[in-house]
């Protein structure tokens, strides 16, 4: 069922999987069995955080998989170089990795004016060997910029809300031209809305599949990184059973129309200042 699974390779030479299992919102107590099913199904790379309160779930599930690619994230609370050097350790010893395959900066954070240090101390634990990847999430092209002409170090991807109704065409053509890979959370929507839109239905009939199946399928066709989310053992199944199709023109012209303006369902990066 998983097999044939596409891999990126990242700009710094690392491959991840272009299809992951994402644990935002799974209960820590269940994560570990969610995050060891993932894996008796075929799944290659986990994405969580530090906020999500369940990377020791993962580390639990993962301890005897060594190369499943893990990724975590640094939370607005640690942002800073010292912060962040001392975040990290605790996000390592959880996963229960000695070497984590990719580490993002979660939010941007813009009014506290803090992410350049963050990003300074991912670039050393990335020179120490601590990390083999780092990149960002939720940032905007001029804060990349910012990143990349003061370190010259550039983020290997970024990762942002993109989904059919919000396909941030461009987030992506500036992540194109700066040389990094795009990775999309909440792929799928949120809440199921996004399921029931009739071409996505139509679709999904057309090829046996469903609309979620279909919406995978979008993202890879697309050469996004996608890291759905889900807790139910057989859409867990269903959500890696995407290989053995892909879309036609006719297809993507039809998902190309469901684009809007204002499709974003998550806080805006550029305002959003939890901490």
């Amino acid at each position: 069922m998983a097999t044939g699974q596409p891999w990126i390779t990242l700009n710094d030479g690392v491959r991840i999987p272009q299809l992951g299992l994402g644990v935002w919102q799974t209960p820590a107590d269940e994560t570990a069995r969610i995050v060891g099913d993932a894996v008796t199904a075929g799944y290659l790379a986990v994405d969580t955080a530090a906020i999500y309160g369940n990377e020791e779930g993962v580390g639990d599930a993962l301890a005897d998989f060594p190369d499943i690619f893990v990724t975590t994230k640094v939370w607005n609370s640690a942002h800073g170089y010292d912060q962040t050097l001392a975040a990290f350790d605790v996000s390592a010893r959880k996963l229960r990795r000695d070497v984590v395959d990719l580490y993002l900066i979660h939010w941007p954070l813009p009014m506290f004016d803090s992410y350049l240090g963050t990003w300074k101390a991912l670039v050393r634990l990335k020179q120490e060997g601590r990390i083999r990847s780092i990149g960002v999430s939720n940032f905007y092209p001029e804060q990349l910029e910012r990143i990349i002409a003061e370190t010259g170090v550039t983020p290997s991807l970024n990762q942002i809300e993109l989904h059919p109704t919000f396909q941030q065409h461009d987030a992506r053509a500036a992540h194109a031209r700066l040389g990094l890979a795009t990775e999309s959370w909440s792929p799928l929507g949120q809440g199921g809305a996004l399921l029931g839109n009739p071409v996505l239905t139509s679709i999904a009939a057309k090829y046996g599949k469903t609309p979620a199946q279909v919406v995978i399928r979008w993202h890879l066709d697309n050469d996004l990184i996608v890291i759905p989310k889900t807790v139910s053992p057989e859409r867990l199944r269903q959500n890696i059973d995407v290989f053995d199709f892909a879309l036609d023109v006719s297809d993507l012209a039809e998902i190309a129309s469901l684009n809007t303006a204002d499709g974003r369902l998550g806080p805006d990066p550029q305002t959003f200042d939890r901490r």
